[in-house]
Formats: structure tokens, sequence, C-alpha cells
């Protein structure tokens, strides 16, 4: 591991072969830009720049666009291994893309260290990600707190970052996957297949698991920096669906309420959080179930707590309840809360307390009533696990951040080295946390290379 310290890893000679490029340049939109074989590569040759990017995801294009708009002078390439850049940012939000969030608040990002993300988010803040989206040709509009595109449209963004990075000559090369990365001649040598890239500086901008192989997330690029000796911290699913056991939430599939939601370890609570939740056939989805996810998920002793009355309290509850029982008497159980709950919802809650949807209303004890009105504002479901990084928003975990500077994002030992994004051990609530850190974390990245890069020629 002390020698893959010094050496990230060891890679082939390159090989003849053609690969796809597009080098941007200003042109006018009605020409569109085709991907073609620029450059014959052969053993021993490279090519070089002063900075690689890997991963042409939502971080790494606003590094790229920021390292050029900083400094026009640098060489700026970026590798991406689908087919086109920005794949997941234009499923994000639906298709519409919460791009930001008004109230960035510590509390709102999660982690080993989670106090590593304060000085990025604050310096490079929601005025300056405004002023960055406006520049390229996305204005904001606000629902609340949340951020989107004026279009409202992830698409466009995607569209927008890819422009910006054509018309300021940052070279784009898809369908390469990097395999290998190594330390060489006081910079680094990324290795693509049977390609070879040299620079001075090398941002991982990678993603880690979430949305899987079709969006282009499989861990890749972390494990090379693990098998290389940088320390990690394990990753699981945050923002996922919650599985539960399911002899409940199978009878009330597709009901939508609202609630206060409490994940539970044991009898402490976990987190809290207030919104819509969907039974579905294999738990529970929904805001306030994806905000909570990432708390749950390894744990043992976990359950979801729903309070469906959270603005009542048990006592008035009850006597409400009390008070309904002698208005409805003749009722029959099974339509005991039309009116007052979902009718499906209605008639679990009273086959959970026991009692039987055809008898009568009049049959309903004070202990009942006690035990309907507990339910109500604590319907409890055990957790059993989550529905995977196929279906989460972001990966937990990833590079352990105490081996990178949270003032520049650059590795602690290997200087130009930097990683910015979803592949650092940081994530965010659901609402436009994530995206902000991506946004965030580029800039401050892009800022340090620039200085730095001033710094050596001043010499």
């Amino acid at each position: 591991r002390r020698e893959s310290r010094e050496q990230l890893i060891s890679g082939a000679a390159v090989s003849a072969i053609y690969r796809t490029c597009t080098q941007a340049t200003s042109r006018p939109r009605s020409k569109p830009v085709s991907a073609k074989p620029i450059l014959i590569l052969t053993s021993g040759t490279e090519m070089r720049d002063n900075v690689i990017i890997i991963g042409g995801g939502a971080s790494g294009l606003c590094a790229a666009i920021s390292l050029k708009k900083l400094e026009p002078s640098l060489s700026v390439r970026v590798l991406e291994a689908l087919p086109r850049v920005g794949k997941k940012l234009a499923a994000t939000g639906n298709g519409r893309c919460n791009i930001i969030n008004k109230k960035i608040l510590p509390e709102r990002y999660h982690g080993r260290h989670p106090e590593f993300c304060v000085y990025a988010l604050g310096k490079y803040d929601n005025a300056v990600c405004e002023k960055f989206f406006s520049e390229i040709g996305v204005p904001f509009v606000y629902e609340g707190d949340k951020g989107y595109p004026a279009s409202l449209q992830a698409a466009s963004v995607v569209d927008c970052l890819r422009f910006a990075a054509e018309e300021l000559g940052v070279t784009v090369c898809t369908e390469t996957k990097v395999t290998n990365i190594q330390v060489m001649g006081g910079g680094y040598k990324v290795i693509a297949g049977n390609m070879s890239f040299q620079a001075e500086n090398v941002i991982a901008a990678a993603g880690l698991l979430s949305g899987g192989d079709k969006l282009g997330n499989d861990g890749s690029v972390l494990k090379i920096l693990k098998n290389a000796g940088f320390k990690t911290a394990a990753m699981h699913p945050a923002i996922v669906q919650l599985k539960t056991e399911t002899d409940v939430v199978k009878q009330l599939k597709g009901i939508k309420v609202d609630a206060m939601v409490r994940l539970l370890k044991g009898k402490e609570t976990v987190r809290e959080e207030y919104g819509e939740v969907l039974f579905c056939d294999y738990g529970l989805s929904g805001p306030p179930i994806l905000q909570i996810s990432g708390a749950a998920d390894g744990q043992c002793n976990m359950s979801v707590v729903l309070d469906l009355m959270p603005e009542k309290s048990a006592d008035i509850l009850v006597k409400e309840l009390e008070n309904r029982a002698m208005a409805l008497k003749n009722r029959m159980l099974d339509e005991f809360f039309t009116g007052m709950l979902n009718k499906r919802l209605g008639q679990v809650i009273v086959k959970l307390a026991g009692r039987k949807l055809n008898e009568k209303t009049a049959d309903l004890s004070a202990s009942d009533v006690k035990k309907l009105a507990g339910l109500i504002k604590a319907m409890t479901f055990t957790v059993t696990g989550n529905t995977g990084f196929i279906n989460s928003q972001v990966t937990a975990g990833g590079l352990d951040t105490d081996g990178f500077d949270e003032k520049t994002m650059m590795s602690r030992e290997n200087k130009g080295l930097y990683a910015i994004g979803e592949i650092l051990d940081i994530d965010g609530d659901c609402g436009g946390f994530n995206l902000r850190w991506a946004w965030s974390s580029a800039m401050c990245a892009a800022e340090n290379i620039v200085k730095r890069n001033k710094n050596a020629a001043g010499k």
C-alpha cells in the first residue's frame, strides 16, 4: 500500500488507437458539434493538459467551466465514461432539476466529518452559484426554498453546461472510462483503456453507485483511489425508499398521507421529518422517507413511526374519537373513519386495533378508542432495508475527507490531485443540497488550481 501511495497505480504502454474527443470552440449554434477522431495515440505518446477532470457530471462540468473562466489559457480535458455528459443530472428532480436550496445549513449534510463542507458552501454561496448559472443561460426560479432552472427542465441545465464548456474551449472525451491513475514526473498520467493522458492536475469528479451503470456510476474511480491507499468511508444508499414488513403496507399501496415521520433506533428518535408519505407494496416512500433513509441504512432495530395527526395531542384525539363514536354509534366500523381519514387507511387502523369491520361502532370500548388514537399517533413499521443503490439519489460514504483540504479540495499528500462532489464522504438532504455541494466543491477546486498555476508561473 505504501508503494501504491507513491505511484497511484501502474499502467501498461499505450497502443495505437483512435479516440472520440470534442475540442470545444465558439461556433454558431446552427452548426452542431459532431464528435470525430482528432488524434492518433501511439506507444509513448500522450495527450498533455493542465487539468484532467474524471467525470462529466454536475461537479465535473462546473469545475471545467470555472477553470476556463478564471484562466482561459488553461488546457482542460473532461473524461466521461458514457456516450454523453450529464446523464444523471438530466434525471434529477424528476426531470426538473432542483438545482439549489435557499437554506443551506451544515446540519443538512452528512458524513464522518460533515463540517468539511462548511468552508466551500460558505465561500461559494447561493449568490455565487446563481451568478455562475445566469452567465451560462440558466436563470433560477423558486418554489418555496427550492431553486429550479426557469425552464423547469434538467436537460436544459445539462445543455447549457455543455454549451458553455464547448464555447470556452474545454476538451470533452466521451466513452472514455478511466481505469488507472499514476504519479508521473511531478504530474499525473490517467489511463483509459489503451489511452493515456498527462496533466499537472487531476480532479476526481466521478459519481459513486447511485443510479447504477445506466447513469455511469459503478464506483470504479473510488476503487482506483482506494487501491492506491486512500482511506474511504463505507458506502450505502441515501435519499432512497425504505423497505418494511409488508403485511400492512401492501393493504395501503398507493395511498398518500401527510404525516410527521420519526425514525427510531429502539426507542430513541434518530431523525424526524414532516411531509407526504406514500405507501408501497415493499414499504414506504415520499419526501420525508427519503430524507431519513440515509440514517436507517445498515442499522438494526430500526422503525418508522407515522403520526397521522401531529397537530393534535393524544388526549385531544381520544376525546374527539369518543365523541365520534357516540355520534356515529349506528355505523359499522368499516365506515367509522370515513370522512376523517382515507377510507382504506381507516379500515386498516380498525383491524390493527383488533376489531372487525362488520362490528358496530356502538361496540367500541374506551380501551378500543385509545388503541385507535394510539395507532393514528404512532403507526409503526419495522425497517427491513431499502430499495438499493439503483433507486437512490445519492451515495453516502466515499473518500474520507480527512485526506483532503476543505479549503481547496486537494489531497493532503498528493499535490495536484483533487476530489469534488459525490465521490467525497459528504452527502446532503433531498432538496437541492447535493447539487449545491457539487457546484461549491467544484468552484473551490478550480480556484485553487488557478492560484497554484499562477504561483508556479511566477517562480
